[in-house]
């Protein structure tokens, strides 16, 4: 039998539905508005495309979305002196500065300045030490949106095994930190990882976050395991003709799907719930700012 697809697309938009209700709810209960600010610098295509589709989904819900296109030649004293403008600005709860920062940038001195309450990234040194250390913090959005699909396909994560293959800041070290404050009990592998393949096989919940495609094969899989792919790797595909790509995760998606219990596809898995989470975030970040009790549901 097959895996169940788990999907994103679909649990992204219930997401969404539910930050558009907390949002109409701040307007009409308290006159808020959550307004998220989103900085590019620089012209990098995916990001252009990626800032998009999050001031798209912004203004859908019903927030304020303050969009900051900065030339790829920006100093980085005028970055900060943005940032801190903002951090100082009432109206706007989420900062987000979009990564990756032209080379002559220092990304760490960058996000560290954000107020880490407006951090909706959850990169600030502040957030990934409160959240190592079980405290309220800004959950970065990628793990964030995994740990809920999690919660939604399994209920209670208490006592099951958990295998993150990746250890990257943004992704594989605080996917461990969320699912230990679940009670999983947390492995985090890597490339290095000795007999890479027995550690995944013990794993009851799997999460590949490696950038490698479709590293990962079915006989790695321990059967009934949930799979969350959260890779997105552009590899050559011919069959669409000359020049053409396709979307691929770290797991190899066939192989796997005859083997686990519940697998998200790459693309339409993690993808949507980044975005989804991203204005989760804001929504919280709103509430704690004006000490009302944060939305059900959307924090970890």
């Amino acid at each position: 039998m097959r895996a169940e697809l788990i999907d994103g697309k679909a649990f992204a938009g219930k997401i969404r539905a539910q930050v558009a209700e907390n949002v109409a709810r701040l307007k009409s209960g308290h006159g808020l508005t959550p307004g998220l600010a989103v900085v590019l610098v620089g012209e990098d295509p995916a990001s252009e495309v990626y800032v998009r589709s999050k001031g798209k989904q912004t203004l859908e819900a019903g927030m304020a979305s303050f969009e900051h296109k900065l030339p790829s030649d920006t100093a980085q004293a005028d970055l900060l002196a943005l940032i801190a403008q903002l951090n100082g600005d009432a109206s706007v709860h989420g900062i987000l500065v979009q990564l990756p920062l032209p080379d002559h940038l220092d990304s760490d001195l960058v996000i560290n300045a954000i107020d880490p309450a407006k951090d909706v990234d959850g990169f600030h040194i502040s957030n990934v030490g409160l959240l190592g250390t079980g405290q309220k913090s800004m959950v970065p959005c990628t793990p964030l949106g995994c740990l809920m699909m999690l919660r939604d396909q399994l209920g209670s994560l208490s006592g099951l095994n958990a295998v993150v293959v990746g250890r990257s800041n943004i992704v594989g070290k605080p996917m461990a930190q969320l699912l230990l404050g679940d009670s999983c009990t947390v492995t985090i592998a890597h490339s290095r990882t000795r007999d890479l393949a027995a550690v995944c096989r013990r794993a009851d919940i799997l999460v590949a976050a490696v950038g490698r495609p479709k590293m990962i094969p079915g006989d790695w899989i321990k059967p009934g395991a949930t799979v969350i792919d959260v890779g997105i790797n552009r590899i050559p595909a011919p069959e669409k003709g000359e020049g053409k790509t396709r979307l691929v995760g770290d797991v190899h998606f066939d192989s796997a799907a005859e083997v686990a219990g519940a697998i998200t596809p790459v693309p339409g898995g993690v993808g949507p719930m980044t975005i989804a989470c991203l204005l989760a975030n804001t929504v919280t970040a709103c509430c704690r700012a004006h000490g009302l009790p944060e939305p059900t549901g959307l924090t970890a």
